[in-house]
C-alpha cells in the first residue's frame, strides 16, 4: 500500500457520451428526473445478499416477481416466483403478494416475510408456507433474532418479544412517557442506530433504557389538525440536562431482566455494545459527557456486574468510538478494535485481557470498515482510503504477520459484502466513468469469478457537462482540499458563467469521491444544463481525512470551514470563465449553517444564497453532537458567540432565502425563526419559506417542489 500522491485528477465522468451524435445529447433533465425518476439511477440488483451458511448469493429480479440464486459455479437461476410464494402464503392465511420484496433468509432452505406484523416462513423444498408468529400491529423498531425464531419490538415506550407458540411478551412496563426502552439512545450518535441487541444464540436480549425525565420538553406543532396539536419531544440542548441511559439484559428462558452496573455519573454515553461469542459478557465503550475519555468495559451478562476495563483512550479534543469489537473466528479471546489514536482510523488486535497484540494497519489514511474475517481467523478484510482519499478498496491483513494485500482493482469506490466464511465477496463498484459494476470475486487470489451486472449509462442521450475532481491547497500550503466542478454542456472558456457553490462542510460526510458522477447528484447536473458552474469543496472538519483534518473545527465551528471554502472561491475567481460578481451558495443542515456563515461573515463574496434547515445558534442544538465539537456554552462562551449567526445578521448584503421544515426535530424551527426576528429587529430583508409538516429533510414529491424553489431563486437573482 502507498500514500496518495498529490496529483490533480482530471476525470471526465461522462466521456462515454462524447462519441454520440450531437443530436442525441440534447435531452435535458427535469426536476422530476433529478429526484424521483428511478430510471436515471444506475441499474442495481435488489435485495442482493449471501444465503446463510453457503457460498450462494440471491437477489430479486428487476420487476421483483422472481428470486434468483447463484454461486461461483452456478449461474443465477430462478428459485422462487411471486406467484408460487403468494399461493403458499395465502394458504397459510396471508394476503396476496405480487413481489418477492421483503423476503429474508432464515437458513439455506427457508425464507421468512413480515406481513403487517404476521411473520410467515416459506420452504423452498416443500413449496409450503406457514404462519410462524404474530407481532402487535402497532409494532415499531422490530429486530429479528439471529435465528429468526424471535423478534423484539417496541410499542409506545416499552419493549416486547414475539416468538412461536406463545403470546407476545411485554419485557418492560414503564408508565412514565419520559422513560423509553428498546430504542436508539444518545440521539443516534456514536454509530448507534438501534436500541436492541440479540445475543448470538438468540437466547438473550440487551436493550437501552433511556430516562429522559430530566430533559426539557421541546414543542413541535402539528399543523395538519384543527386546531393545531402540540407534540412535545425531549430535546437535550448543549449545556443543559442530558438523559440517563442504562442497559438491560433480558433472559428469554427465565423471563428475568438484569441491568449492567455502569455506575456514575449518570450523564455518560454507553456505546458500541458487543456480545462476547460465549454470551457470558457484554462489552461497552463508555464515554464521558465531555467526550474526551473512553473506557472499554466488560460486564457479566447474567448479573450485570462490572468485570474490568480492558483499556482507556483519551484525547484533548474528542473521542468518538463508532464501531464495536470484532471477535476473531475460532479465537474468542481475541478481537479487532478500530481506533483513531495515531491520527487515523486503524485496526488494532487485542486480547480480552486488554493487552494490545499488534497494530494491524498504519498510514496517513483511514480504515472505513472491517468487512469480516476468513473462516480460520487468520486474515481480516477491511476497506480503506489507502490509495486515495477519494477511493475505497478492499484489503486483507494477516493477523500474525501484519502483511496486507489489495483485493479490488479499478480506481473508484468499491462497496463490499463478504460472504459468511470469507471465501468470496461481492464488489459493487462505480467510478466517474462506470455507473455500476457488480462482480463476485474470491479472497484468495482476488480473481473475478462471476460478473453479475454491468449497468448501462442511464444518462446516455442527455446533454451533460464535464465533471472534474481535483485538489487545491488550504491556507497552510500543504493540506489538500478536494474539489468537484461541473461545467455546463457546450462549455465555452471565453464566456463568463455564474457559479453555484454547494456546501455541507460538517463532520461525518465526504461529498466528493471517485464514484459515479464524482459523488454529485442530478440536481447539480440540471443546474449545469441551465448554464451554471456547480462547485463543491470538502473543507477541514469533513470526514475521512484523519483526526487533525477533522478536529480543525474544535471549539470554533464555522472558522476553519469558512476559511477553506474561501480558498475555493479564490480558486474560482482565478478562472477566466467565472463571473466573480455572480457567485451563489446553497447548503442544508450543517450546509445551511455554512451557507449563512459565508453570506454574513463575508458579505461581499456571494450575491445569492439558499440556506436550508440551518443551525443558527449552537446553544439550541443537541448535546451529544454540539459538545463534542464545541464543548459546552459554559466552557466555551467565546466560541459559541463567534459561531452564533444572530450576531452577524446586520452584515447581510446579498439575497438570502432561508427554508425550514415546521416539525424539524434535528435542527429545530426556532433556529431560523430567531434569525427572522433578528433580521426584523435589524431592519434586514430576507426571504423565507417553510414546509409545513416536514421534519429535517424534505422528502418525497415535495423534494421536487423544494428544488424548484431553490432553482427559481438562483434563476431570478443570479443569472
Amino acid at each position: 500500500m502507498r500514500n496518495h500522491p498529490l496529483v490533480h485528477l482530471t476525470l471526465f465522468c461522462l466521456s462515454v457520451l462524447l462519441a454520440l451524435p450531437a443530436q442525441a445529447q440534447q435531452k435535458l433533465l427535469t426536476m422530476e428526473d433529478a429526484f424521483i425518476n428511478p430510471a436515471l439511477s444506475p441499474a442495481n440488483l435488489r435485495q442482493l445478499t449471501w444465503v446463510p451458511g453457503t457460498n450462494y448469493f440471491s437477489y430479486a429480479a428487476d420487476k421483483g416477481d422472481q428470486l434468483l440464486r447463484g454461486s461461483v459455479q452456478d449461474a443465477p437461476k430462478v428459485i422462487l416466483t411471486a406467484t408460487d410464494l403468494s399461493a403458499a402464503l395465502e394458504k397459510a392465511g396471508a394476503s396476496k403478494v405480487a413481489t418477492v420484496n421483503g423476503l429474508q433468509w432464515l437458513n439455506s432452505n427457508e425464507l421468512f416475510l413480515n406481513q403487517r406484523g404476521n411473520v410467515y416462513r416459506y420452504n423452498l423444498k416443500t413449496k409450503g408456507g406457514q404462519l410462524t408468529y404474530k407481532l402487535d400491529p402497532a409494532a415499531e423498531n422490530t429486530e429479528f433474532a439471529p435465528n429468526c425464531q424471535r423478534a423484539a419490538y417496541t410499542k409506545g415506550n416499552n419493549l416486547f418479544i414475539s416468538q412461536p407458540g406463545s403470546d407476545n411478551k411485554q419485557i418492560t412496563n414503564e408508565t412514565n412517557e419520559g422513560i423509553v426502552n428498546g430504542q436508539a439512545a444518545h440521539r443516534s450518535e456514536f454509530g448507534i442506530s438501534k436500541g436492541t441487541f440479540w445475543s448470538p444464540s438468540s437466547d438473550k436480549l440487551a436493550f437501552y433504557r433511556m430516562d429522559q425525565t430530566m430533559v426539557t420538553d421541546y414543542p413541535l406543532v402539528q399543523l395538519n389538525e384543527t386546531p393545531a396539536k402540540l407534540n412535545n419531544i425531549k430535546y437535550p440542548m448543549a449545556g443543559g440536562k442530558s438523559h440517563h441511559v442504562t442497559v438491560g439484559v433480558y433472559n428469554v428462558a427465565s423471563g428475568k431482566t438484569v441491568f449492567l452496573q455502569t455506575g456514575e455519573p449518570a450523564e455518560q454515553y454507553l456505546t458500541n455494545l458487543t456480545w462476547s461469542p460465549d454470551e457470558k459478557s457484554i462489552y461497552l465503550a463508555v464515554v464521558n459527557r465531555a467526550q474526551n475519555h473512553m473506557w472499554l468495559n466488560q460486564y457479566d451478562a447474567s448479573t450485570g456486574a462490572f468485570i474490568k476495563t480492558l483499556f482507556e483512550e483519551k484525547d484533548d479534543k474528542w473521542i468518538e468510538p463508532e464501531r464495536g469489537m470484532y471477535f476473531v473466528p475460532g479465537k474468542p479471546n481475541q478481537f479487532v478494535w478500530i481506533s483513531e489514536r495515531d491520527g487515523y482510523d486503524h485496526l488494532y488486535l487485542y486480547n480480552t485481557n486488554g493487552q494490545l497484540i499488534k497494530q494491524l494497519t498504519k498510514g496517513d489514511w483511514i480504515v472505513k470498515t472491517l468487512a469480516g474475517f476468513d473462516k480460520s481467523g487468520k486474515e481480516a478484510y477491511y476497506t480503506s482510503t489507502a490509495e486515495s482519499p477519494l477511493e475505497r478498496h478492499l484489503y486483507a491483513v494477516n493477523l500474525s504477520s501484519g502483511r496486507t494485500k489489495r483485493l479490488t482493482q479499478g480506481s473508484g469506490v468499491h462497496n463490499i459484502t463478504l460472504n459468511p466464511n470469507g471465501e468470496h465477496f461481492i464488489d459493487n463498484y462505480s467510478s466517474p466513468v462506470t455507473p455500476r459494476t457488480i462482480r463476485l470475486l474470491d479472497t484468495d487470489e482476488a480473481k473475478v469469478r462471476r460478473t453479475l451486472l454491468i449497468a448501462k449509462n442511464p444518462l446516455e442521450g442527455y446533454a451533460l457537462g464535464e465533471t472534474r475532481l481535483f485538489p487545491i491547497k488550504a491556507e497552510d500550503g500543504t493540506t489538500d482540499l478536494y474539489c468537484r466542478m461541473i461545467t455546463p454542456p457546450n462549455f465555452d472558456e471565453k464566456k463568463k458563467y455564474p457559479v453555484v457553490v454547494y456546501v455541507y462542510g460538517g463532520p461525518h460526510l465526504q461529498m466528493i469521491n471517485s464514484s459515479w458522477l464524482g459523488g454529485s447528484n442530478l440536481w447539480m447536473q440540471l443546474m449545469a444544463q441551465k448554464g451554471y458552474i456547480v462547485f463543491s469543496l470538502d473543507n477541514r472538519g469533513s470526514a475521512d481525512r484523519g483526526r487533525a483534518f477533522e478536529q480543525a473545527i474544535f471549539r470554533q465551528a464555522g472558522v476553519a470551514e469558512v476559511s477553506d471554502q474561501l480558498k475555493g472561491v479564490e480558486y474560482l475567481k482565478s478562472l477566466p470563465y467565472v463571473d466573480a460578481n455572480r457567485l451563489g451558495v446553497h447548503g442544508w443542515s450543517y450546509g445551511g449553517f455554512m451557507t449563512t456563515s459565508l453570506m454574513l461573515k463575508h458579505p461581499d463574496v456571494f450575491k445569492v444564497a439558499v440556506a436550508g434547515g440551518p443551525v443558527i445558534d449552537w446553544r439550541l442544538y443537541e448535546i451529544m453532537y454540539t459538545e463534542r465539537y464545541m464543548d459546552t456554552p459554559q466552557e466555551n462562551p467565546q466560541g459559541y458567540e463567534q459561531a452564533n449567526l444572530l450576531n452577524h445578521v446586520k452584515n447581510l448584503k446579498g439575497k438570502l432565502l432561508m427554508i425550514h421544515g415546521t416539525v424539524d426535530d434535528v435542527v429545530v424551527w426556532q433556529h431560523s425563526l430567531n434569525f427572522l426576528k433578528k433580521a426584523v429587529d435589524e431592519g434586514i430583508l430576507v426571504d423565507y419559506f417553510v414546509y409545513p409538516g416536514h421534519p429535517h429533510n424534505v422528502g418525497g414529491k415535495d423534494r421536487v417542489h423544494l428544488y424548484k424553489k431553490v432553482t427559481q431563486y438562483f434563476d431570478e437573482n443570479l443569472k
